[in-house]
C-alpha cells in the first residue's frame, strides 16, 4: 500500500476524499500527523497554482508524495468572484456561515446566478516536484434560501446543472457523480496508479 499525504486540514474535502480513492491501494495521511508541514500561505491567483503550492511545501517538508487541493465557487456576476478567496471571502478562513452571508448579499437584487464549482489537484514528488495537475468543474446556479443539511461550503446554496436540488440536499454517493472533486479525483485516478505504481483493490 502506498501512503499519499493530502495537503488539507478541511474535514469536508478530506471525508470525500477518502470515499472518493476507497478503491485504491492508498494510505491516506493527513496534514493533522504531519505538524513539520506547518502552514501553507496560498498565494496562487489560480486554484491550479494554489494546489500546486500546497502539494509541493507538504511534500518537501515530509518527504512523501502529497496530493494538493485547492477549490471554490466562481460567480459570474461577481466577475469570478470568491474564486481562490473561497474558503476566506468574508475575511476569516473557513467561515462557511459568513462566507455564504456575503455571497447572497453581494447577489442581492443579480438576476445572474450563473456559477460553478472547480476544484484543482496537483501531485508532487517526494522531492516537491510537481508531476501532474488535474481541475474539475460542476456548473450550477445559486439560489436565495440554504436548502439541505449535507455538504459544506456554499453547498446549501448552489444548484448543479440538471438539478432542482442543492448540492446540500444530495447523498454523498450523488453529489460526488457530479460535483467537482469528484470528476478531478476521477481524471487524476489514472496518473496516481502511474506515479504511485498502485493497482485497484477490485483488481
Amino acid at each position: 500500500m502506498s501512503r499519499l499525504l493530502v495537503a488539507s486540514r478541511n474535514p469536508g474535502k478530506l471525508r470525500e476524499l477518502r470515499v472518493l480513492l476507497a478503491g485504491e491501494d492508498i494510505s491516506l495521511e493527513t496534514l493533522s500527523a504531519h505538524k513539520e508541514v506547518g502552514d501553507i500561505e496560498e498565494t496562487g491567483e489560480t486554484f491550479e497554482e494554489n494546489a500546486g503550492i500546497k502539494a509541493s511545501h507538504a511534500a518537501r517538508a515530509t518527504g512523501l508524495w502529497t496530493l494538493g487541493e485547492d477549490s471554490g465557487i466562481v460567480v459570474d456576476a461577481l466577475g469570478g468572484a470568491p474564486g481562490v478567496l473561497s474558503a476566506r471571502y468574508a475575511g476569516v478562513h473557513g467561515d462557511d456561515v459568513g462566507n455564504n452571508r456575503k455571497l447572497i448579499a453581494d447577489l442581492q437584487g443579480v438576476e445572474n446566478r450563473a456559477a460553478r464549482y472547480v476544484c484543482a489537484l496537483a501531485l508532487a514528488n517526494s522531492e516537491g516536484e510537481v508531476v501532474a495537475t488535474v481541475h474539475g468543474v460542476s456548473e450550477g446556479r445559486i439560489i436565495d434560501e440554504p436548502r439541505g443539511s449535507a455538504g459544506f461550503g456554499y453547498d446549501p446554496y448552489f444548484v448543479p446543472e440538471g438539478e432542482t436540488r442543492t448540492n446540500a440536499e444530495l447523498s454523498g454517493n450523488e453529489k460526488s457523480a457530479i460535483s467537482h472533486r469528484g470528476r478531478a479525483v476521477r481524471a487524476f485516478v489514472p496518473i496516481l496508479r502511474l506515479h504511485l505504481r498502485l493497482q485497484p483493490l477490485d483488481g
